[in-house]
């Protein structure tokens, strides 16, 4: 069991008016999360491609965790991921995305987040290592 579930989705072959279009992929995201039974907080995109490729990040705040994308227009690239706890399911969000999107070829990757199991030994050992100064 996980408090949490978090999609992750690499998405190749996306049309590169879509990477390009940050309003759009925005209003889809808080809209498929709504549609899912999410609660939308915030929404914030930021367009860019003065000093580094052409593309987007734009990201859903969501009362139960968040949506996001990133995107590489000129090689027809969306991160996406996806991450809800309590009763909303990712993968209704991510399906009504797909409703309104032509996402491309997507891969889907699923985490559980915050496992309410006892951590293993790795884990615990992970946990208590002291962080590396970048």
């Amino acid at each position: 069991m996980h408090k949490g579930r978090h999609l992750l989705m690499d998405c190749r072959n996306v049309a590169r008016t879509l990477c390009l279009d940050d309003r759009r992929v925005l209003n889809v995201m808080a809209r498929s999360a709504e549609r899912a039974g999410a609660t939308v907080v915030s929404q914030v995109r930021y367009k860019f491609g003065h000093e580094s490729p052409p593309g987007f990040t734009a990201v859903v705040l969501l009362d139960e965790s968040h949506c996001s994308a990133h995107t590489y227009a000129d090689l027809g690239l969306i991160a996406m991921d996806v991450f809800t706890c309590g009763n909303t399911n990712p993968r209704d969000v991510l399906r009504y995305i797909q409703e309104e999107l032509d996402l491309g070829d997507v891969t889907i990757t699923e985490v559980g987040r915050f496992s309410t199991q006892e951590p293993s030994s790795v884990e615990t050992y992970l946990e208590r290592e002291p962080a590396l100064a970048c």
